[in-house]
């Protein structure tokens, strides 16, 4: 009734093919995805994480990662820590890597410390950037004191203003301070 005869199926040998070069692997997250922060999501607080990060949201606080990709709407307020990190949003901190790749939408504010740098045209970055055979040599594992964080980034807290002078200073009473018109050179 619905019979078929069967055909043997054709054997076929695999043919060799030629080795494709083996890209060096890293630790990835468990199941191959990268953990992602996405737009509408703020933190507050170090994320650390032994596989991949991509970040679309606002953090505020260190990053440590083994790939950080930080989207063009992604804005850190800290510093980063990876082996490798793809910067198209804003950053506000130090960058410590060993490739970084400043992408054209990004705006970069502290500094790089890097083995590999590349900045396309039109990426912003104020700070200043120096290579490091070993970029995360020194890198803490816990959180950043306000101190150690403006040594590394530049960012030190401005002091309070000083307070105006005494009214007394105005008026010519002697507090140690002389007006400059009184260092003015003598005339023989």
């Amino acid at each position: 009734m619905f019979s078929k005869s069967k055909e043997p199926e054709p054997v076929t040998t695999p043919q060799p093919q030629a080795a494709a070069p083996a890209a060096p692997k890293r630790p990835a997250a468990r199941n191959g995805v990268p953990s992602i922060i996405s737009g509408d999501l703020i933190v507050k607080g170090t994320l650390v994480s032994n596989g991949d990060v991509q970040i679309d949201g606002k953090v505020e606080g260190d990053i440590r990662a083994s790939a950080l990709v930080i989207g063009e709407k992604a804005i850190i307020l800290g510093d980063v820590f990876a082996e490798e990190a793809v910067v198209r949003g804003r950053v506000e901190g130090s960058i410590r890597a060993r490739k970084v790749q400043l992408c054209a939408t990004c705006h970069v504010e502290g500094n790089i410390l890097h083995e590999a740098l590349s900045v396309e045209a039109g990426a912003f970055f104020e700070g200043n950037c120096r290579h490091s055979d070993n970029p995360l040599a020194d890198a803490p594992d816990g959180t950043i004191s306000s101190d150690r964080r403006a040594a590394q980034t530049g960012h030190q807290s401005r002091p309070a203003p000083a307070a105006p002078p005494p009214a007394a200073a105005k008026t010519g009473v002697d507090d140690g301070h002389r007006p400059a018109a009184n260092f003015a050179p003598l005339k023989n």
